[in-house]
């Protein structure tokens, strides 16, 4: 799976999870960027992501990424 196809799935993710259709990511998007982003919304997100890319994520990791640039070539990596 290429990046952008990750990225484009990862929108999905934070658009239900967020519950807000018109959410745009780009992968520069933080956590600062997304006022309900809290640590409930996050554990959501972790639990989104391995559902939608059938793997699974390890917290300590997913916190550790700066931006969605960075999450996007994590699971990319991981999908190698």
């Amino acid at each position: 799976m290429n990046p952008e196809t990750i990225l484009e799935k990862l929108s999905d993710v934070f658009r239900d999870v967020f519950d807000d259709d018109d959410l745009a990511l780009t992968r520069e998007t933080t956590a600062a960027d997304i006022e309900e982003w809290d640590s409930l919304n996050q554990i959501k997100l972790i639990l989104g992501c391995e559902k939608t890319f059938d793997l699974r994520l390890k917290p300590r990791e997913i916190n550790s990424l700066q931006d969605i640039g960075a999450m996007v070539d994590h699971i990319h990596g991981l999908l190698a």
